[in-house]
């Protein structure tokens, strides 16, 4: 079995050359050894690169880790990258993000009950911009299809897990009661501006 050193070595680069989350479970797989020494690796690398200041720090999403910039930076990355296009989610996108967010796994149908309007179109552009996705059906009549934010709805706002999102008691509450100049779904979501994926 490769030591401590060995794996957080090879941890490292793969991570560069994957770009994308790395799960835990896949290197595990190619060092075929347990997951919590694995974990324990990534996490410990991760400690390292923050200890250290580092301008690339290794967030964590649902058990897998990915290296991103620090955020602290993000000026100096936009000042070289301009001009950068950024789309930002319309009123209907965020708060039908919010809903599948907060009532996951959800249907369509339920999502259109609380929003009172189709949202079709809404769904299919929440899909292509890979933030929520297909989760199973429904055991009802029709079995319709359930849907549920991703690992890329948690990475675009942020968050490691669900847990993390901001406490809301009511959904439905939240939507009937927003003031168009200051809405509640916003404040929820942080009213985020995505980079174009």
């Amino acid at each position: 079995m490769a030591g401590n050193k060995t794996i957080k070595s090879a941890i490292e680069s793969m991570m560069f050359v994957w770009g994308e989350p790395l799960s835990v479970k896949a290197v595990a797989d190619i060092f075929n050894t347990d997951k919590k020494e694995i974990y324990d690796c990534f996490k410990e690398l991760q400690e390292e690169y923050e200890q250290e200041g580092r301008g690339i720090v290794i967030r964590e999403v649902n058990k897998s880790f990915q290296f991103v910039t620090r955020k602290e930076n993000l000026d100096y990355i936009e000042r070289l990258c301009t001009p950068v296009r950024k789309r930002r989610l319309s009123q209907s996108a965020l708060e039908t993000l919010a809903i599948v967010a907060y009532k996951q796994p959800v249907t369509k149908g339920e999502i259109e009950a609380i929003r009172g309007i189709r949202c079709d179109r809404v769904m299919d552009g929440l899909i292509k911009k890979r933030l929520v996705d297909e989760v199973g059906r429904a055991d009802s009549v029709g079995r319709p299809i359930l849907y549920g934010t991703t690992d890329e709805f948690l990475k675009q706002f942020g968050f490691e897990t669900l847990k993390d999102l901001p406490e809301i008691e009511d959904i439905e509450g939240a939507l009937i009661e927003e003031d168009e100049d200051a809405p509640v779904i916003d404040g929820v979501l942080g009213q985020m501006s995505l980079e174009d994926l």
